[in-house]
């Protein structure tokens, strides 16, 4: 991997996951990121040194050195990858920073029910589209 790229590890069960990894898709002309869905058959955290409880917590990327960075910089990371970096950059200063992190485990904790109330059936901790 070069130095900008990026492993992202995310949920493809997830709905507003897969909406935000398909904006990032969209926006990556160099190719920037490499997206791994921890909900494909065969699947392995431990390649990371991860638990499936960890990745299934939050959003996790993988640095070119083999760093991990987990929720807001994760996303953070993301962003930078696919020249966005500056719509996410207030969301690192002091205060902000805090705040945005917070928010995310929030969000990532109650992405479930989030996705019921949105209009998602989610059985057995798997969101799928109302039909």
């Amino acid at each position: 991997m070069e130095s900008r790229q990026l492993k992202l590890l995310y949920d493809g069960e997830c709905p507003f996951c897969r909406r935000e990894v398909d904006w990032l898709k969209a926006r990556d002309r160099k190719g920037n990121l490499i997206l791994e869905d921890i909900a494909a058959v065969g699947f392995d955290p431990g390649r990371y040194g991860l638990t499936r409880e960890e990745v299934q917590s939050a959003l996790h990327g993988i640095l070119p050195d083999g760093r991990i960075l987990r929720g807001m910089d994760a996303v953070r990371a993301a962003y930078r990858a696919v020249g966005r970096g500056w719509l996410l950059a207030p969301t690192a200063l002091p205060g902000l920073r805090q705040a945005a992190d917070l928010g995310y485990r929030v969000f990532a904790r109650y992405r479930l029910p989030l996705g019921r109330f949105f209009g998602r059936e989610c059985e057995g901790g798997v969101c799928r589209p109302r039909r």
